[in-house]
């Protein structure tokens, strides 16, 4: 077999493997050896397989990611995050819709703390589930705010995807967490006026406005101020030069616990189990990325990455064709993979394709990762839908139904993003 076809079997082989519910790294890090065996002999694939994973684990960039894990562990556990809700839902209450807008807005304030899809949606669907329940909303527009709203998660930084896509593409993560900031404050606006519209199509989905008194409002603005300590901490530590990524990291976990432990919402028992809940979920990461960075190897040692953008260069089409047909498999796949898995599968091969069509790299990853997070509320496999599902016991064909209007406004979204990229790149210039 040739170099190009060892290359593209590789590849053929994982995405088997991933879809049997073999664990992503595990299978990238097998089919990766197995491949460099073939292509370069037993003692070069055995040499990377005892470099690569010291190599990655030791690396400085990558330490704020167990920082920024704990911390959201930490909010989760404490009940940060339902203090969160509170203070959005006392504010718009008095808007019809307003408990679904609030679940948005709480959903980006928890954003910015967590910094994951899958567990902002089901913390958030925990605390505002029941009570859109209770005050008379149908489960169709519930699930689907919540589903949908997970997905700001990933954008508004701190980000762990951000992270692995700064790491393997060597772009700036200071960077991409700044890039991040508008787009996710308009994805946060974009849902709050498509639940404004609906909600005036189709009366029967929300019970009429309730009033909250100045007393609750203000004792909820209260509550929410470690939260927006921490943020600060944060966000001006790490913009204002302070500290780095890494460090911004290790001062938000530190600022977490000690403000938590301040208010008496940790104490030993959930500290200890926030602790292995990290570890447990570090472990999982770096293991996924390790597999990826040995799969990026074998791809390199393939030459299967030079000849594809080779072949997408000399295309005779506009490269905003190429985009489109790059953001629509970056669709395709958020609805039937991790985030991570899509990521680390096709980064090593469309990253020097779209360097290639001149697109600048922070741009490309706000971008990649809206469409990664578009597929997660995708139907028929969406993970965020089967997660709210799973968790508020709303059956997924209601859910299926309700996310139609969001999705819309994600197209709606990204279209603005890519015929007005300066609204990304208005923050790192």
């Amino acid at each position: 077999m040739s170099d190009l076809a060892i290359g593209l079997s590789g590849i053929a082989v994982v995405i088997i493997l991933v879809f049997i519910r073999m664990q992503v790294g595990f299978a990238m890090i097998v089919v990766s050896l197995l491949g460099l065996w073939f292509l370069q002999g037993g003692t070069f694939a055995l040499n990377i397989a005892g470099l690569i994973p010291y190599g990655q684990s030791v690396s400085y960039t990558l330490a704020c990611m167990p920082l920024f894990i704990f911390m959201g562990i930490v909010i989760s556990e404490s009940g940060l995050g339902a203090d969160l809700y509170n203070f959005a839902a006392n504010w718009l209450c008095r808007i019809k819709g307003g408990l679904p807008m609030a679940t948005c807005a709480a959903c980006g304030f928890f954003a910015a703390i967590c910094g994951d899809s899958v567990t902002t949606a089901v913390t958030m669907g925990q605390v505002s589930y029941p009570q859109m329940k209770r005050l008379g909303y149908k489960d169709a527009l519930s699930s689907s705010v919540i589903a949908c709203g997970g997905t700001v998660g990933i954008l508004i930084p701190p980000s762990i995807c951000m992270i692995v896509y700064g790491t393997m593409t060597e772009t700036s993560i200071g960077s991409l967490f700044l890039a991040g900031f508008i787009p996710g404050i308009l994805q946060v606006l974009f849902y709050i006026f498509t639940i404004a519209i609906v909600v005036r199509l189709k009366k029967d989905l929300s019970p009429p406005p309730f009033k909250s008194t100045m007393r609750e409002k203000l004792r909820s603005t209260k509550s929410v101020w470690p939260v927006i300590l921490i943020f600060l901490v944060i966000v001006f530590g790490m913009y204002g030069g302070i500290f780095t990524p890494t460090e911004a990291g290790a001062c938000g976990a530190f600022a977490t616990v000690v403000v938590c432990f301040l208010m008496r919402r940790l104490n030993k028992r959930s500290f200890l189990f926030s602790m292995l809940d990290s570890i447990r979920n570090t472990s999982m990461c770096f293991f996924i990325l390790i597999g990826a960075f040995v799969f990026n190897r074998f791809m390199t040692m393939s030459n299967l990455p030079n000849i594809f953008g080779a072949y997408i260069a000399e295309l005779n089409v506009p490269r905003y064709v190429i985009l489109l047909l790059i953001i629509l498999m970056y669709l395709v796949m958020g609805a039937f993979m991790d985030v991570f898995a899509t990521l680390l599968l096709t980064l090593p091969i469309i990253f020097p394709v779209v360097r290639a069509l001149g697109y600048d790299a922070v741009w490309f990853g706000i971008i990649m990762v809206r469409m990664v997070e578009i597929g997660l509320i995708t139907p028929p496999f969406g993970i965020n839908l089967f997660a709210i599902s799973k968790s508020t016991g709303v059956p997924i064909g209601t859910i299926y139904k309700g996310v139609v209007p969001f999705l819309i406004a994600d197209a709606l979204h990204v279209v603005f993003l890519i015929v007005v990229p300066e609204v990304v790149m208005l923050m790192v210039r």
